[in-house]
């Protein structure tokens, strides 16, 4: 059977998603030894202690917990893992030879900051297209998947945890500043995924309005915003009166627009305003917000 198109473009996002993971890894976190979550942190820390190439412990770290989640986790999340469990060793493995073959040794040894910041951003970018397509990147992600599994413990609470468990295990060889630098780069990897995920969504204003005025407003939001409303039934808990509410959601350009109408119809008007990083549905296609 051909593999769908579909099939195709998440194949190669994951692919992508662990070249840019490794990148992160060989270039600024294991030549300037920092502590970070994963296994890639773990390597790190424990290079002191043991005298084995960190490339060969993060290799040994990944198939081992692939196998982890083979067991507690099942068949299916395995199939979602194997793709990352192969390709991140494999890649880890050929940039680390053609960076030894092709630079000058500590050619990416850097200012300690630098590389704390640009590993943590080439890292949670990786990671933020590996989740995209609904697939893991398999590591450190297993441990938290299988202990929320049995104990029902918040994920990313335990994600947290596991991260954090990682980066102190390198106090016990680079000290507490270390440690505390490592804290930076696991922040910046998750700010990192957070921004890769909403990447290309529309971001809009969801709008609550609550007036007397509220045909008059509803004239305007279809007729010069063209957008559709939803009429919500509100009851006033004050003044004991039911009275329409006017949720819609308009594009961050319109919201403006739509303050500046509402204040006018109705000064005594009831606004609430919050943001929304993505938006389906009829009216917010990429190409109407182009137009």
């Amino acid at each position: 059977m051909m593999m769908k198109k579909d099939n195709w473009k998440d194949f190669l996002l994951v692919i992508i998603g662990n070249f840019v993971l490794a990148i992160g890894v060989t270039v600024f976190v294991l030549p300037n030894d920092i502590l970070t979550g994963g296994v890639a942190g773990i390597a790190v820390a424990l290079q002191p202690l043991i005298d084995i190439d960190p490339t060969i412990i993060i290799n040994i770290l990944t198939v081992a917990l692939f196998f982890v989640g083979l067991i507690f986790l099942g068949k299916q999340f395995a199939l979602k893992t194997l793709l990352s469990s192969i390709c991140y060793p494999m890649l880890i493995s050929l940039l680390s030879w053609f960076l030894a073959a092709y630079f000058p040794e500590n050619y990416f040894v850097m200012d300690r900051y630098l590389a704390t910041i640009y590993g943590g951003i080439f890292m949670g970018c990786g990671v933020g297209l590996i989740f995209r397509c609904g697939a893991s990147s398999g590591g450190t992600d297993i441990p938290p998947l299988v202990i929320h599994k049995y104990t029902h413990i918040s994920l990313p609470t335990l994600v947290l945890i596991t991260d954090a468990l990682t980066v102190l295990l390198g106090v016990l060889t680079y000290g507490f500043q270390a440690a505390l630098v490592g804290i930076i780069s696991v922040f910046i990897s998750s700010v990192s995924i957070d921004k890769m995920l909403t990447l290309g969504a529309i971001k809009s204003k969801n709008c609550i309005i609550i007036s007397e005025h509220y045909e008059e407003m509803l004239h305007y939001i279809h007729q010069n915003l063209a957008r559709g409303t939803t009429i919500l039934r509100g009851y006033g808990g004050y003044t004991h009166e039911d009275r329409p509410v006017i949720m819609v959601v308009v594009s961050k350009k319109q919201y403006p627009l739509l303050q500046y109408e509402a204040q006018k119809v109705d000064p005594n008007a009831f606004i609430i305003v919050t943001d929304t990083d993505e938006v389906h549905g009829l009216g917010f296609s990429f190409q109407e917000e182009l137009s």
